[in-house]
């Protein structure tokens, strides 16, 4: 079985006592995201993530110019950390002998022989990015992948691996962290998310189609072993890296939680393409948004009962079609589902979108073929919108009991997966329910409640409850629901509160109960209203 230790054209993961002084080096210098923003300032540190290298190549440079103030032949710590985020953050070139005050254990040769950097112009510079991250390990890593456009100019290669970009952050900020037995990180790309499911899970087996990604990604654990908790004597006691496309590498096993930001972005097909034009980190080689539509339908077979998945994705949307409508028909309906939709855009701006994403736009004849190629497929099949989200599946074992779709633009509280999983338990806790009537309720912590009114009138004309936490939704009240919200404070039960309502406003009917509780009920579904674990309740079945 391959173990990707020595990947040509990739970084080099087969010395580990190597990998060990790289990291000490990297931890006495401070190269953590705090120190690097504390060297360039929280600004240029924020326009970094928008790849905009200027205002930190101006403070590191400046860092470094301050070191004329050191004897001879002595390095502040300053400007050697502004060396490391020169080189490796930034792009630029420099001495090995800076490189070597850098990282005294390591070395620039160390880091010749580890494939991170190469010899340029006299003296040393970047092969591959490699920059700080805070994990939810509880410390400082530090994640290589490949260059970026706004590092080195020209077209990405088709074998690029990706680092933490804005999906990547997303699906991280969306995932379930409960605790799991066996966890599938299908497309791991530089291994980011198995960073974040190494926390909760015992196990984590990590796929990619490309041999350069799982290279990558077993350099980037195997330098991070010690934070990470694992042994590197043993890293397939923790992690197993596969090589494969989809869910090919794990058939006939399944999984307790699955993540993924697969290659979802749709591409135009050509004949005779082959797979080594293809930039894998980004395009599965199907047609339209078959990936997307192939994992929805195929996941919830590798889900063991009960297990969750959290996908990103991209879907077409024809004319005369709805976006939640075509979405739903690939799920098979053994499999809870909860997809948000979180922007749409027209053809010619997806288009553009992923020809810069790959800077394809640096070559103009290519740009405008492969612009026109990119209309066309999406002509062909009268596409008028792709849309981007969030999918959150789950195996029930039987017929799905949830089913939701529903599209929000707006700013979400990060990270939204806790908010997710709070939500599908008030869902479950719906479901097995046997007296909703029963049940106490509290007004949730965050929820606030807005009254609006023209001057002089006696009554509100408008309320509203609004959530400052998770999906901070808002929610327009009746009259008789925000008189059942405001009695929510655990001592009374729901059934009692209607009760009290219908009498005083001499609504004595199933009628008005019906509908109320219902409204009471989708309070919970969306978080305004919570049970109180404390209060006395109806004994679940």
């Amino acid at each position: 079985m391959l173990n990707f230790a020595e990947v040509p054209d990739a970084p080099q993961s087969d010395d580990q006592d190597l990998l060990n002084r790289l990291a000490a080096d990297l931890t006495t210098v401070n190269y953590t995201v705090d120190g690097v923003a504390n060297l360039v300032g929280t600004d240029a540190y924020a326009a970094l993530e928008r790849d905009q290298t200027v205002p930190a190549l101006l403070a590191a440079r400046a860092a470094q110019e301050r070191e004329g103030q050191q004897q001879e032949g002595q390095h502040s710590s300053e400007s050697r950390l502004a060396a490391v985020v020169l080189v490796f953050m930034l792009g630029e070139s420099a001495p090995a002998a800076t490189l070597d005050a850098a990282f005294p254990s390591t070395g620039a040769a160390g880091l010749l022989s580890l494939g991170l950097v190469e010899e340029y112009d006299g003296g040393v510079r970047a092969l591959m990015d490699l920059r700080p991250y805070s994990s939810d390990t509880g410390g400082d890593v530090w994640v290589a992948s490949d260059l970026g456009s706004h590092v080195r100019p020209g077209v990405l290669r088709t074998d690029h691996v990706l680092g933490i970009g804005r999906a990547s952050l997303t699906l991280a900020q969306f995932a379930a962290r409960a605790p799991v037995d066996r966890a599938l990180d299908l497309g791991t790309g530089c291994g980011i998310q198995t960073f974040h499911l190494l926390a909760h899970a015992r196990h984590i087996t990590a796929t990619d189609i490309s041999e350069r990604a799982l290279a990558v990604t077993r350099f980037n654990l195997l330098l991070n072993a010690s934070a990470l908790g694992i042994d590197p004597a043993d890293l397939d006691a923790r992690v197993c890296l596969r090589l494969g496309s989809l869910l090919e590498p794990v058939s006939g096993e399944t999984f307790d939680q699955i993540v993924s930001n697969p290659p979802f972005v749709i591409t135009p097909r050509s004949t005779g393409e082959r797979v080594e034009d293809q930039f894998t980190y980004r395009d599965g080689g199907l047609a339209g948004d078959d990936i997307v539509s192939s994992l929805l339908g195929g996941i919830p077979s590798v889900l063991s009962p009960g297990g969750t998945a959290q996908l990103l994705g991209n879907w077409e949307i024809p004319e005369g079609q709805t976006w939640d409508g075509r979405v739903a028909g690939w799920v098979p309906d053994t499999a809870d589902v909860w997809v948000v939709q979180r922007e749409q855009l027209t053809p010619t701006h997806y288009a553009e979108t992923w020809l810069r994403d790959a800077a394809e736009n640096r070559d103009p004849a290519r740009f405008a073929e492969r612009f026109s190629d990119y209309l066309a497929d999406f002509g062909s099949r009268s596409v008028e919108h792709i849309g981007f989200g969030m999918v959150w599946l789950r195996n029930t074992g039987g017929p799905a009991t949830l089913r939701r779709f529903e599209e929000i633009t707006y700013d979400l509280e990060q990270p939204i997966g806790p908010h997710v999983s709070a939500a599908v338990a008030r869902h479950d806790w719906l479901g097995d329910c046997a007296d909703l009537p029963g049940q106490h309720l509290l007004v949730a912590e965050d929820v606030t409640e807005e009254r609006h009114q023209r001057p002089g009138a006696e009554h509100p004309g408008v309320i509203l409850l609004r959530q400052g936490a998770g999906f901070r939704r808002t929610t327009l009240l009746s009259t008789e629901l925000a008189g059942f919200v405001s009695a929510c404070d655990g001592d009374l039960s729901a059934g009692q509160i209607i009760g009290a309502l219908s009498a005083l406003l001499n609504r004595d009917d199933d009628a008005f109960s019906d509908a109320l509780l219902e409204e009471v009920r989708n309070l919970v579904k969306d978080g305004f209203l919570v049970p109180d674990s404390g209060a006395p309740t109806e004994p679940l079945p």
